[in-house]
């Protein structure tokens, strides 16, 4: 059975049939890619993720999103950024994270978490240095987009740009963040948790990833645009 997205994305395909598609992983596209984070990218072991003893994990269950816009911003952040603040970066991060959520949710009920069309905009809004993301819906049930999806999932890493990645069951349910490339795969910071985990994109293709994500498919990927 098809997820919510997957329909979705069959219906883009139908409308968008005999549009030249983009070739994927061409070397223009990666090096339009190329944004250097600032800082050390969290996630350089695996396991808990910590700052001054706090573990970095969501405040409650409807603030993923807000987790992993966080945290992909602190990536990009200059001093000058987080200066102004007596807060150490792990006490910061839950009360950015509600601030975070209220922002991307202006019309959209917080209590269902935040769309990724919200995400999109928060990055475009107040993560500029970031740089641009777009909305890649998924259809699990077709191996040619989801080996699609992977390319280009691999190649944003590959250049530096972590990749919000939504999962979920019949329904979106969760954000990760997929943060590097890693000897079995990637690095995704999973923030239920507060932890980094290493995950093999074959999951993907056989919706099993609720071992390493708690959800077994995938929805949708914010990818640079």
């Amino acid at each position: 059975m098809r997820t919510v997205c997957g329909l979705a994305r069959r219906m883009q395909r139908f409308v968008r049939r005999g549009v030249r598609p983009i070739v994927v992983g061409s070397p223009r596209s990666v090096a339009d890619q190329q944004i250097v984070a600032r800082r050390p990218a969290p996630g350089g072991h695996l396991g808990e993720q910590r700052r001054d003893g706090v573990l970095l994990t969501q405040v409650d269950s409807t603030t993923c999103g807000s987790a992993v816009l966080v945290m992909l911003a602190a990536l990009f952040e200059t001093a000058a950024d987080r200066a102004g603040s007596d807060r150490s970066p792990g006490a910061r991060f839950g009360a950015r994270q509600l601030q975070v959520h209220r922002q991307t949710n202006r019309f959209w009920p917080r209590a269902l978490g935040t769309t990724p069309w919200g995400m999109v905009r928060w990055l475009h809004d107040h993560a500029p240095a970031a740089g641009s993301y777009r909305v890649r819906l998924v259809d699990d049930l077709a191996a040619a987009d989801v080996d699609e999806v992977i390319a280009m999932v691999v190649a944003a890493l590959v250049a530096g740009r972590p990749v919000p990645l939504l999962v979920g069951a019949a329904v979106p349910r969760h954000y990760v963040l997929a943060l590097g490339p890693h000897a079995d795969g990637w690095r995704v910071y999973e923030p239920t948790s507060g932890s980094v985990r290493a995950l093999d994109p074959a999951a993907i293709r056989r919706r099993s990833l609720a071992l390493v994500l708690g959800h077994e498919r995938l929805h949708a990927v914010l990818l640079p645009a």
